[in-house]
């Protein structure tokens, strides 16, 4: 990935200032005391055990072996948001990316998810994607109207199709949009906000 390498300064709603820039394997620590500090209610919803520190682990190598770039947003030195830009790595998906992002609560409803979002989406055209997927648990609502307001639309519910890290069956939901439309309600949404993106 060549663009976006530098760090960048970025004004949250309420005047903190944060940090963004890629990801690196001297994270792991800062990495780690994030998703720990995460509340249950949402680590239970993620992917996997993000608490552990061998799927934080597992996280850096698949970043390193060029699957998924992660970016990281800091408040001095501590880890407030993580988000990643996944790629299939097959020929039928090579158009598509998926989109993973989770900020820590006491930044939530700042505009930083929203700013961590527009620079993975920069990434997505650089590597000439036409679609962004996510998928969610279905209990994760307030994630779900998010994404729609950026124009992500549900496409598939599979219920029962994972389990949470408690073992109890979830139905997911698979929202996709086009990245020319992503771009076109981002730059909306940016415009009507009186926050500062600082570069």
């Amino acid at each position: 990935m060549k663009a976006n390498q530098h760090r960048k300064s970025l004004e949250l709603k309420n005047g903190t200032e944060v940090s963004l820039r890629r990801m690196r394997r001297s994270d792991f620590d800062r990495s780690l005391a994030f998703f720990q500090a995460l509340p249950e209610s949402v680590r239970g919803y993620l992917r996997g055990d993000v608490s552990q520190p061998g799927f934080v682990a597992k996280r850096i190598l698949d970043m390193e072996a060029g699957r998924v770039y992660r970016l990281v947003a800091l408040d001095g030195d501590a880890i407030v948001g993580d988000g990643a830009l996944e790629l299939s790595g097959h020929e039928w998906e090579s158009h598509i990316g998926e989109l993973r992002l989770i900020i820590a609560v006491d930044f939530q409803r700042q505009g930083l998810g929203t700013m961590m979002a527009r620079e993975l989406y920069g990434l997505a055209n650089q590597e000439k994607l036409d679609e962004i997927v996510v998928r969610m648990m279905k209990p994760s609502e307030t994630v779900r109207r998010i994404f729609r307001r950026f124009g992500f639309h549900d496409e598939v519910l599979m219920p029962g199709f994972v389990r949470d890290i408690y073992g109890k069956p979830q139905d997911i939901i698979l929202m996709r949009c086009e990245l020319s439309e992503l771009w076109k309600k981002m730059e909306d949404y940016l415009d009507d906000c009186d926050w500062q993106h600082r570069r």
